[in-house]
């Protein structure tokens, strides 16, 4: 399949009911961890700010298109991401959702976000749950019959771009 193919084909998907829910599943799965957790945020965003930071986000495609599907409910007026977002956020090494230290779309954001947390007492605790939440996330991808890539979430964002 190719690129284009591949973006309708993850957009097409994630507007299914039954992978919306399934997405909506692994959400809350994560969400009732931290719960349960409380992991604590101690640098205020400054994790989004990938290379100063020494790390990455990775995102599936499908990830990236049910974020981008409900982008519109989080940013009034500005419904897709641009390539010149995309681009401007890797050249300041971060992520295009940052906006004056803040996630602009806490809500809507991908699994890896989800997540991180530099809680230093929790590190055992986010690879668990990391790893509980990929696995979730890769049978959604197989039991729905949707192609599976993982990659730099940026890289992905500039797959959808417009």
């Amino acid at each position: 399949m190719d690129e284009s193919g591949l973006v309708e084909h993850w957009r097409s998907s994630c507007a299914r009911p039954e992978v919306a829910a399934a997405l909506a599943a692994v959400e809350r799965m994560v969400e009732d961890a931290i719960e349960a957790r409380r992991p604590i945020c101690e640098t205020s965003g400054r994790c989004c700010r990938f290379e100063s930071y020494g790390h990455r986000l990775y995102a599936t495609g499908l990830e990236t298109a049910h974020a981008l599907s409900r982008l519109g409910d989080v940013r009034r007026g500005a419904p897709e991401v641009t390539a010149g977002e995309v681009a401007d956020a890797i050249a300041r090494g971060g992520c295009p959702f940052q906006v004056d230290g803040l996630c602009s779309v806490h809500t809507i954001r991908p699994v890896g976000c989800r997540v991180y947390f530099c809680d230093a007492t929790a590190q055992e605790w986010v690879e668990r749950t990391a790893e509980r939440a990929h696995e979730a996330i890769r049978r959604v991808h197989d039991e729905h019959g949707i192609e599976y890539r993982y990659a730099d979430w940026r890289a992905m964002l500039e797959r959808f771009a417009v």
